[in-house]
Order: C-alpha cells, then sequence, then structure tokens
C-alpha cells in the first residue's frame, strides 16, 4: 500500500512543530510594535529636538500599550490560561479582544453574556476572532452572538466591512478538508479546528450576502 498523500491533502504538524509554528505567530504579532519602541529610544538617543522628543515618546507609548495587548491576548489565546480544567470570564476575554483587535479600523460588538467557561472555549472564540479579522483586511466589524447558552455555549461571529472576502484555504484548514500543509501563515487556523475538536465542535467558515460568517457548533 502507497503511503504517498493525494495532492493537497494537508500534513498534520507533530506536537513540537506545533508549538515551534505557534511560537512563530506570537513573535510576529510582537514584532511590529516592539520594532517600533526601539526605534523611538534610538531617537531619544541621538539628543533631538523637542519636537522630535515628544514624537518619539508618543511612539514608545502606543507602541509599549499595543505590545502589552498583544501579549495578553496571545497569552490566552495560545498560551495555557490556567490548570487542566480552568474556567474563564468571558468580560476578561472581551477586553482583551478589544485591546488586541479594535485599533481604529476594525471595532467588535460583543453580544455574549459574561460568565466564567471552559478555558478551551474561550481560546476557540479568540482564535475565531483572529479568523474573522482576517476576512476584512481593510477593517469593518466583528459581531459576537451566542449559540445556546451555558458552559456549552457556542459562538457565531459575523465579519462585515469594505471587500469582505474568504482568505484562501482557510475553510480547508477549519474543517479539515484538503488544503496546504499547516505553516507559519496557516497555523492559527488550523489550532482553532484543533480547539474545536477539543470541545467536541465543528468550525465552519461562509460567505452569506455581503458578511463573512464563522460559526462553532
Amino acid at each position: 500500500m502507497s503511503d504517498a498523500q493525494s495532492p493537497g491533502t494537508a500534513t498534520a504538524p507533530d506536537a513540537l512543530e506545533l508549538a515551534a509554528l505557534l511560537c512563530s505567530r506570537v513573535c510576529h504579532d510582537l514584532i511590529s510594535p516592539v520594532g517600533a519602541i526601539v526605534n523611538g529610544l534610538e531617537v531619544l538617543d541621538d539628543n533631538p529636538k523637542p519636537e522630535d522628543r515628544e514624537f518619539a515618546l508618543d511612539l514608545i507609548r502606543k507602541s509599549a500599550k499595543t505590545a502589552s495587548a498583544r501579549l495578553q491576548f496571545c497569552r490566552l489565546a495560545f498560551g495555557a490560561a490556567g490548570s487542566s480544567g480552568a474556567q474563564i470570564d468571558l468580560g476578561d476575554a472581551q477586553t482583551m479582544a478589544r485591546g488586541h483587535i479594535e485599533d481604529g479600523k476594525c471595532t467588535i460588538t460583543w453580544n455574549l453574556p459574561r460568565l466564567l467557561m471552559p478555558k478551551n472555549r474561550v481560546k476557540l472564540l479568540l482564535n475565531m476572532l483572529v479568523v474573522s479579522q482576517h476576512t476584512i483586511p481593510r477593517g469593518g466589524t466583528l459581531t459576537i452572538d451566542p449559540i445556546g447558552e451555558g458552559e456549552t455555549m457556542s459562538f457565531r461571529i459575523t465579519a462585515t466591512g469594505h471587500n469582505a472576502r474568504l482568505p484562501q484555504n482557510i475553510s480547508e484548514l477549519l474543517s479539515g478538508e484538503r488544503g496546504p500543509a499547516a505553516d507559519a501563515h496557516a497555523i492559527q487556523p488550523y489550532y482553532t479546528r484543533l480547539l474545536a475538536q477539543a470541545c467536541g465542535l465543528t468550525v465552519t467558515l461562509r460567505l452569506e450576502g455581503e458578511a463573512i460568517i464563522i460559526t462553532a457548533s
């Protein structure tokens, strides 16, 4: 029997590769604001004019705030987030999601109740938000609605914005259908599928009119 894979079949990374790819993803999110902080400090080291000094300090303040928000979000979305069986407050998840995603172009409409939920479901929600954000590259609104209630509640996110689109191969990675091998660019939706499976759910992404709908059910 041949072990050759069919063309286009997704290749699952092993545990070490998955960890490495997720680390690469986190570093990608942090490198821009951290680099801006370094640039601001270099300006200050050059004994700048007062107006340049104020510009540098403002750049450092904004970039440090962005880096902190992204770190907190990544810690919850990709990290251990407490012990096995831990629960997470959806109110905390909302705060971290807004800090990471709302940037002047993208806004969040959060229609979920505040309650404690199993950590993997909260991690799934945050990763679904990242997938949804990629469908509106020019900005727009992400509307989060509950499906069901209580600890078994799942989620529907509606992304609306100019030029909303289905990113290439993302649907396949979410569903487990044929798609590319998970790499540093694709690892986040692949990880979203793993989280959904751990929760006994399936994630789907579809175009509905001018909106992109991502659902976990």
